[in-house]
C-alpha cells in the first residue's frame, strides 16, 4: 500500500514538475523534450510511474509520443488551456500583456452575461457569498483580508449564482484570469485592492433582479483590464504608473 501511494505521489509531481517545464517554455515544440531513460535517471522513477506520468500530460495535449519516433511536446494550439493545472502552469510563465489581454476578452464574453444571468435566477442562499464578498473587499481596503482573494471570491460567487453548469466551469479561468492580471495592475498601475463601488454596482444589480444593469457594471470592470493591457503593450510600465497616488484595482 505504501509503494503504491508512494508512487502515486511522485507520478503528480512529475506531472506537475514536467507540465509546468513545458508550459514556461522549458520544453517546446522546438526543443527536444528529455529521453524516458533520461527522466527516470532525473526522477529516480521507474519506466511505469514515468509512463503514467507522460500519459498523463497527453491527454492534456501537452505531449504527444510513438513508438520509435519517442515522446515530443505539442505546438499550444494543441493544449487543454482550459484544464485546470495547466491554467495554473500558466501563472509560472514570465508577465505577458498579449496573454492578459487574451484572458480578458474571454472574461468579457462570459462574465458579464453570467452576471445577467446571476440577476435574473438567483436565489437569496446565492446573495450571501456577493455580499460576504464585497465585505471582504472592504476588510481587504483596512488590510484585514487578501485583496486577491476577496475579489476572486466576488467573480466566483457570481458565476455560481447562474444556477448554470457550465458557467460554473470557468471558475479556474476566471481565478487564473485574476492572479494573472494582478501582475499589470500592480506592474502598471500600483494597485492593490478592488475598486468596491465598482463591484458593488454588480451586485445590487444582481441583488435588485436588473439583468441589464448588471451586465452592464460587469462590462465596465472589465473594459478597464482591457484598457489597461492595451496601454501595456503600447507603452513601457514606468510610463503607466504613477508617481504618487493611492490606486485601485480595475478588476
Amino acid at each position: 500500500m505504501t509503494d503504491r501511494r508512494d508512487g502515486k505521489n511522485l507520478t503528480h509531481s512529475i506531472v506537475h514538475d514536467l507540465g509546468t517545464a513545458i508550459v514556461t517554455g522549458v520544453y517546446s515544440d522546438k526543443r527536444p523534450f528529455p529521453t524516458e531513460s533520461e527522466l527516470c535517471g532525473e526522477y529516480q522513477a521507474s519506466r511505469p510511474v514515468l509512463r503514467e506520468a507522460v500519459k498523463m500530460l497527453t491527454s492534456k495535449g501537452l505531449l504527444a509520443a510513438l513508438p520509435r519516433r519517442g515522446t515530443w511536446v505539442q505546438p499550444e494550439a494543441q493544449w487543454n488551456l482550459l484544464d485546470p493545472d495547466i491554467l495554473g502552469w500558466i501563472l509560472e510563465r514570465k508577465f505577458s500583456a498579449r496573454l492578459l489581454q487574451e484572458f480578458t476578452q474571454v472574461r468579457a464574453a462570459v462574465e458579464p452575461a453570467a452576471a445577467a444571468l446571476a440577476a435574473q435566477v438567483r436565489d437569496d442562499s446565492q446573495l450571501r457569498p456577493i455580499a460576504q464578498a464585497i465585505e471582504r473587499m472592504r476588510a481587504a481596503a483596512r488590510g484585514e483580508d487578501d485583496p486577491l482573494e476577496s475579489d476572486i471570491a466576488f467573480h466566483v460567487a457570481i458565476l455560481r449564482a447562474t444556477n448554470n453548469r457550465f458557467y460554473a466551469q470557468f471558475t479556474d479561468l476566471i481565478t487564473t484570469a485574476l492572479r494573472f492580471s494582478i501582475r499589470a495592475t500592480n506592474r502598471y498601475k500600483g494597485v492593490r485592492q478592488a475598486s468596491i463601488p465598482d463591484h458593488k454596482s454588480v451586485a445590487d444589480a444582481i441583488m435588485a433582479h436588473r439583468p441589464e444593469a448588471a451586465a452592464k457594471a460587469m462590462r465596465k470592470l472589465i473594459q478597464e483590464v482591457l484598457d489597461l493591457t492595451a496601454a501595456a503593450q503600447s507603452k513601457p510600465a514606468a510610463a503607466l504608473r504613477p508617481a504618487r497616488r493611492p490606486a485601485r484595482s480595475t478588476r
